[in-house]
């Protein structure tokens, strides 16, 4: 009879009752934001109009390491947390790895992502000033069933713009978010001046989270008592997200273990950031050496052929000038199963921290992260969302080169989701039908030169 321990998982009362602010503890401070229109250095106070009072003061703090979790938000959280750490025994033994490889299960949520652990916190702090509208934008749709549900659990409408390639090949989250009582609309639309402007250009555009920002923001903006939420990129998003980091250090201690590696799927950082900053801060406290890799898609590959400079969030220029690597705000990526990847951008502090050197990015084409996630789906028997496919693909890498050194090393990477409503991305997987997309070097320098003009 084995006595090995397949998952670690807290009790309620061990679920963490603050976030991590990473800011506080990083050598160099990520840059401000600036106002588009004058350049200059934005103050907290500056982003209340677009987005709740709580997430701007979180989103400028560089000086607090520690911010309480409202109860109201930890009682929801018990919900769902703390999530398990599993220990993938399967994925090792197929893989024939000495690795020992772990991961943190963040597919458990009731809307099966990652994506509630800020959504909560978000619709609270909106909740709390009084606002009755909030308004947000999605790709693949994990971040939209997540605020839908949040706004109810808050008596908050919502209104979501969904990427139109997403909300054409997974209507299935469309159907999630509409079933939570959120108003779901396909991105570019009729409906605002940046979906008009995009439409008349391209009248058979499929859209980008970049489009989606503009039309979320334009319509909170323009709606009594309305609020922007967003669910990555910025710093108060990450922040949140830290609950998953901060739980996995526990569950690890509980596994006699630390990580020498940790991994993330990467679209504009809040995965990856809240499973990586709470080991990261012993790397710059502690002198400890994890490495931090941030799996992203080929097809739009920001962290590894991007430029670090000044950009617009989203596509119409309507939120502040970032410090990110980007591709160019109106980069349009192809059209990936991984909608929730589909970002021309990094989060600030991301950038800033790869800049530093404090963690790494790879790039994996669409082919290789479906092959990894049938594999972690026979091995493990969670069939994983596409994005996460890009954490296993990057940790498959990892173990295999630990085959050739026959080192031991300790893997963990975060499995921000379950794919068990993007089984037509699988079919045409297995079908032969699904196509690779890579970005040409060209390609790239023509949206930063053009980035350049539009900066200056």
């Amino acid at each position: 009879m084995s006595t090995k321990q397949k998952r670690f998982i807290l009790p309620e009362d061990e679920i963490p009752t603050q976030w991590y602010n990473i800011q506080a503890d990083m050598p160099n401070k990520p840059l401000p934001p600036l106002n588009p229109a004058t350049k200059q250095p934005m103050k907290a106070e500056d982003l209340y109009p677009v987005f709740s009072k709580a997430c701007c003061d979180q989103e400028m703090d560089t000086e607090h390491a520690w911010i309480d979790i409202p109860e109201e938000v930890r009682d929801m959280y018990k919900y769902y947390r703390s999530t398990p750490l599993v220990r993938a025994y399967g994925l090792e033994k197929a893989l024939g790895t000495p690795a020992h490889i772990y991961f943190k299960n963040e597919s458990v949520s009731p809307v099966g992502s990652h994506k509630l652990n800020s959504a909560l916190a978000q619709a609270y702090y909106c909740k709390q000033e009084g606002v009755t509208n909030i308004t947000t934008e999605t790709g693949a749709g994990q971040w939209g069933a997540a605020l839908s549900y949040a706004a109810k659990v808050f008596g908050l409408e919502a209104a979501v713009y969904q990427v139109k390639i997403s909300y054409n090949q997974k209507p299935y989250r469309r159907s999630i978010m509409q079933a939570y009582g959120a108003q779901v609309t396909p991105s570019p639309s009729m409906s605002t001046r940046a979906g008009k402007d995009v439409l008349t250009k391209d009248p058979n555009n499929q859209g980008s989270l970049g489009t989606a920002i503009s039309e979320a923001i334009e319509l909170a903006m323009s709606t009594p008592n309305c609020k922007y939420v967003l669910g990555s990129v910025l710093n108060h998003v990450a922040l949140h997200q830290t609950v998953i980091g901060l739980e996995a250090e526990k569950q690890m201690a509980m596994a006699g273990e630390y990580p020498d590696i940790v991994i993330a799927c990467f679209g504009g950082g809040s995965n990856f950031g809240g499973c990586a900053f709470p080991f990261m801060r012993h790397n710059i406290l502690d002198g400890k050496k994890t490495r931090f890799i941030a799996a992203e898609p080929s097809s739009c590959p920001k962290l590894t052929r991007g430029v670090f400079q000044y950009d617009f969030g989203d596509l119409s220029g309507l939120t502040p000038l970032l410090p990110m690597y980007t591709l160019g705000h109106d980069f349009m990526p192809s059209n990936i199963h991984a909608g929730g990847l589909r970002y021309h951008g990094a989060g600030v502090i991301v950038s800033q921290l790869l800049k530093d050197g404090f963690m790494e990015a790879v790039d994996i084409p669409q082919s290789e992260t479906f092959q990894a996630g049938l594999l972690f789906s026979k091995s493990e028997g969670i069939i994983p969302a596409p994005e996460s496919c890009h954490a296993i693909a990057a940790t498959i890498r990892e173990a295999k080169k630990c085959i050739e050194t026959g080192e031991e090393k300790i893997i963990l990477f975060n499995l921000s989701g379950h794919g068990l409503i993007d089984m037509a991305a699988y079919d045409q997987y297995l079908s032969g039908s699904l196509h690779d997309y890579e970005v040409d070097d060209e390609e790239v320098k023509k949206f930063t030169k053009e980035l350049e003009q539009i900066i200056k």
